[in-house]
């Protein structure tokens, strides 16, 4: 999950908007709204999710290791969650749930500390998490880049060197080779834009340096989808999207165009909404502020169903932020916002739009790219002010265990909060046309 700074981000959406330009959406009849709601079948894939640099700790010299040291960060690294020591008993709470797949970030930076030399107690150890999340009974989804390079790929230059694409397919092919025996469904850039983003608020690129790393994403991402299917034809591969309400098509369009051949499935990462009433600057540095819309997920998949006809769609990241486990300003709870969002999963697919998966981000709190104020799990962990990293239950751990067993939420639900009169998740379609609930 991205915290980049607002006024960056929106600097760059503005730029990239104007050169680029937003497609209208086409004209459609929204379906009406079904009195009784469906349950997902037994084909649907629950999920929690997580990343290997945020809940690992003792984490290896890299890029994000090295912004954190040089004090770009609003809190220390410490051991984040310690999901290295504690990655057991943490799939075991995954499994509790009822959830269907695990996804871990397998960290290049842990697997190749120096150019040319392999750590095989790095490869040991997800070995262990990969075949605990296995003998649990889920199916790993397995991201081979969550925004972090080894420290000696940085002092090359990152993705401004030459040599990058070569460096980072020669780990990825291994880490391929050793898992795709366990049938994964694979990441190969986590919310590519955003990494785009992060790279360059921290220095790791320049505005010159935009074009390039996006081009070589798109080519390590297409060469090693080539190579996943040359191990295994049947595997299922895909980017996922940070969805950008408004100007999605705009920002992550480009780069999508790049890669769109070579898409199994199509991740997506939804989590705020926006209206005409809330067109101010997000402040992206408190995510728990930002305005949620759990009928804007239904929204982002239409708008990809369009966009990628007939495709499988996937919901790699979902979830709500609160500071430091208080209470909302909205008061608006996790477990509601759960259900809520369960709710219009299960719209979507009422309405034909292909969705075959949905993981909750993420199952405990975690580093959230430089400060652990942002809480996300359904565990919630205290990392500055309790050494023993308890994990303590939310309330949206029951409501998930009751959706999992029951394929989604009952079949008379309503939400919590009716849909806004005119949402910009995906305009503007959404409101010449929005969504409505059963009179």
């Amino acid at each position: 999950m991205p915290s980049p700074s607002g006024r960056r981000i929106l600097a760059i959406i503005a730029a990239l908007t104007a050169t680029l330009g937003a497609g209208p959406s086409p004209a459609f009849a929204r379906p009406a709204a079904p009195a009784q709601l469906a349950p997902l079948g037994p084909e649907f894939l629950w999920g929690v999710a997580a990343s290997g640099f945020q809940a690992e700790g003792d984490a290896p010299d890299s890029n994000w290791r090295r912004y954190v040291e040089s004090g770009k960060t609003k809190d220390p690294y410490l051991n984040s969650v310690d999901f290295l020591a504690r990655f057991r008993s943490d799939i075991a709470l995954a499994a509790d749930l009822g959830v269907r797949v695990y996804r871990i970030g397998i960290e290049w930076a842990r697997l190749q500390p120096h150019a040319g030399v392999w750590d095989v107690d790095g490869f040991a150890f997800y070995d262990e998490v990969v075949d605990a999340i296995v003998a649990a009974g889920m199916r790993p989804m397995l991201t081979l880049d969550h925004w972090v390079y080894p420290g000696w790929a940085a002092e090359r230059g990152g993705w401004r060197d030459e040599r990058i694409v070569a460096a980072w397919l020669s780990n990825a092919r291994r880490v391929v080779d050793r898992y795709a025996d366990t049938d994964p469904l694979w990441v190969t850039f986590n919310e590519p834009t955003v990494y785009l983003v992060n790279e360059l608020r921290h220095g790791g690129i320049d505005a010159a340096g935009l074009p390039v790393m996006a081009e070589r994403i798109a080519q390590a991402h297409n060469e090693i989808y080539d190579y996943i299917h040359g191990v295994r034809p049947g595997a299922q591969v895909t980017s996922n999207a940070a969805f950008i309400p408004a100007v999605d098509d705009a920002i992550s369009g480009p780069l999508l165009d790049r890669i769109a051949a070579r898409l199994d499935y199509v991740g997506i990462d939804y989590y705020y909404g926006l209206s005409p009433s809330q067109l101010t600057v997000p402040d992206f540095d408190r995510l728990w502020t930002m305005p949620l819309q759990a009928e804007g997920i239904y929204y982002a998949l239409d708008h990809y169903a369009r966009r990628f006809p007939g495709k499988p769609l996937y919901i790699v990241e979902n979830g709500i932020p609160t500071e430091n486990g208080l209470p909302r300003p909205d008061g608006y709870t996790r477990a509601d916002a759960l259900r809520d969002t369960t709710y219009w999963l299960q719209r979507a697919v009422a309405d034909g739009i292909p969705v075959i998966g949905y993981n909750y981000w993420s199952l405990t709190d975690n580093y959230e790219w430089g400060s652990y104020t942002p809480r996300f799990g359904l565990y919630t962990v205290d990392v500055l002010t309790d050494p023993t990293l308890t994990r303590t239950p939310t309330d949206a751990v029951e409501a998930y265990r009751a959706i999992t067993g029951s394929g989604g939420v009952p079949a008379n639900y309503l939400p919590t909060r009716a849909p806004v009169t005119c949402s910009l998740v995906d305009p503007p379609g959404s409101c010449t046309d929005p969504v409505t609930l059963p009179q």
